[in-house]
């Protein structure tokens, strides 16, 4: 065997600890194999009175230890002799069970596993070369879309542990053009590299055996991207960057009423779904706001994006905001019949903290509006923050102005003091708007438990970043001003409120209709030629609205 060819010429000293147990168990057994012999050879000429050579002794022993049989030999006439066979049986099987453990076991344990071999057939596929993030999450999400990938993954006991779980995983090296030869790279159709300061080796590899490969890549800072698109990466991704600037955006996605008189008839709101809200799993056509007669489902963010309107088949998830506008009285009974949700006003905020100046807090910044006040906060000198401070401590937040910010951007790195920092914001303000990253995605929920209003988990968001790139949608996109307007009603003439709205090829709606000084928002109200009409959409919408439908 290889180890005990390894021993030769090595002295005691420097021998391992298994190679000195594999050394202990040989000699071991060689004693106790010549040491039966002798005996039972006694035996055999002293009190079975049948003497014969050690040979035949020794041979009678292995059969008896290794259970094969005792050749000529049996039946023993004497007690002693019957007594001692049996002690050599015994001692044979236990012999056997450590031989299994010392030799046998970890023979298979270091002999190669292909994990290729467990690979189904691949064309058009996706090659992950490592995954820094959560990898369970993100090819969960990949096998609930249907997506054919393969995991490169350099820790061979992960990819071990990930291809026993049933996932597209092999172990290697996806610098090597080996290794990224057996994930079948030059069939695949798009390379996912998140391994920090390889990628570039990686993409020049890959791009070598499939040239026209498309090439995403998550890295820890928007700094290197230039450089990336240069060896050939399609799109460079920061995650921490990117959930910044969502934070931000989502902290000051602004609302403008245009003409709009009666708007006190009106109330906008975002219903922040919980957990364990009932509307936790529910397609948005199934949902009780959508379906309610005199609310209007204006727009809808989903880990960190904006639809407007959201799609009848998206899917209601913890940390889903929906705007919502109707009657206010309408929205609060809606808000307490469903229970577990929580609604509040829309207001552009003025005032905003941003804790933690790091990539993400830097990107929140730059997002923010030049008409909002922000204040940054951060323990290091070096990243030239406003405060100086621990944000996890009370003094710091006010010495920030918590008391009269409208909204907290939380984006320092670690998920510990993210939470105590959402804790002790919320403790001191009960009214403003908190707005946090986690990396780890079970930490969501602890962020809400916490006072967060709104929480990105960087896991999450980047495997849903990872799907809709691979299905061609543009996810992410920086968020668009929701506009409200007042309209002639004209083009809509004889139509119910109901089908006006039940078109869902245009990016805007209807909310209600003005006619005799009232509003009216149930759908079941007919439009009449001399009425006006609110409409609600994107910034893009509207403008699309008024040069196609209000002209007509």
């Amino acid at each position: 065997m290889r180890e005990l060819r390894d021993i030769e010429g090595l002295h005691p000293r420097d021998l391992t600890q298994r190679q000195r147990l594999l050394v202990t168990f040989v000699v071991s057994l060689g004693v106790v194999v010549l040491f039966y012999t002798l005996v039972y050879n006694w035996g055999m000429q002293a009190l079975e009175n049948r003497p014969q050579s050690v040979f035949r002794s020794f041979q009678t022993v292995i059969e008896t230890m290794t259970t094969t049989g005792f050749g000529a030999d049996s039946p023993w006439a004497t007690p002693v002799m019957n007594v001692l066979m049996v002690t050599i049986q015994l001692t044979g099987v236990v012999i056997g069970f450590v031989a299994l453990r010392v030799l046998v076991i970890p023979l298979f344990e270091q002999t190669p596993l292909n994990l290729a071999e467990r690979l189904t057939s691949k064309a058009d596929h996706v090659v992950i070369a490592e995954y820094q993030r959560d990898t369970d999450m993100l090819l969960n999400e990949l096998e609930e879309l249907d997506i054919d990938y393969v995991l490169i993954e350099s820790d061979i006991e992960e990819a071990k542990q990930l291809s026993d779980d049933g996932y597209q995983a092999i172990n290697g090296n996806p610098e090597d053009r080996a290794d990224l030869d057996r994930a079948t790279i030059e069939r695949a159709s798009l390379l996912i590299t998140d391994a920090g300061d390889k990628t570039a080796s990686i993409v020049l590899t890959a791009l070598e055996a499939n040239e026209d490969l498309r090439v995403i890549s998550f890295t820890e800072s928007t700094r290197h991207n230039a450089a990336l698109a240069e060896v050939g990466v399609d799109r460079s991704v920061a995650p921490h960057a990117l959930i910044g600037r969502r934070l931000a955006e989502k902290a000051t996605t602004p609302v403008t009423v245009d003409e709009w008189s009666e708007e006190g008839e009106i109330d906008i709101r975002e219903i922040l779904v919980r957990r364990d809200s009932p509307l936790h799993g529910v397609r948005v056509r199934d949902s009780p706001i959508a379906n309610h007669p005199n609310l209007t489902l204006v727009a809808g963010w989903f880990d960190g994006e904006l639809r407007l309107p959201p799609s009848p088949d998206d899917e209601l998830t913890p940390n889903t905001v929906l705007t919502v506008a109707g009657p206010e009285n309408e929205i609060d009974e809606m808000t307490t019949e469903i229970g577990d949700v929580r609604s509040r006003p829309i207001a552009p905020p003025s005032e905003v903290v941003v804790a933690g100046v790091g990539e993400g807090g830097t990107a929140a910044v730059e997002a923010l509006p030049p008409d909002v006040s922000v204040t940054t906060v951060d323990q290091s000198e070096e990243r030239d923050p406003d405060i100086v401070g621990d944000v996890t401590e009370p003094e710091t937040l006010r010495k920030a102005g918590i008391d009269d910010a409208s909204a907290l951007v939380v984006t320092v790195d670690d998920d510990s003091t993210a939470l105590m920092t959402i804790a002790v914001a919320r403790s001191l303000s009960s009214r403003v708007e908190i707005l946090a990253r986690v990396t780890d995605g079970e930490k969501t929920r602890a962020a809400f438990r916490a006072g967060a209003d709104y929480v990105l988990s960087i896991q999450r968001v980047s495997a849903r970043l990872v799907a809709a790139e691979i299905h061609g949608e543009h996810i992410m996109d920086p968020a668009s001003q929701i506009r409200f307007i007042r309209a002639d009603a004209a083009p809509f003439a004889g139509e119910t409120v109901a089908e006006v709205r039940r078109d869902t090829d245009r990016d805007w709606t209807v909310i209600g209709v003005s006619r005799d000084e009232a509003v009216h928002t149930d759908e079941r109200t007919t439009i009449k030629a001399d009425d006006d009409v609110f409409v609600a959409g994107s910034d893009e919408a509207i403008q699309e609205f008024e040069r196609t439908v209000a002209t007509s």
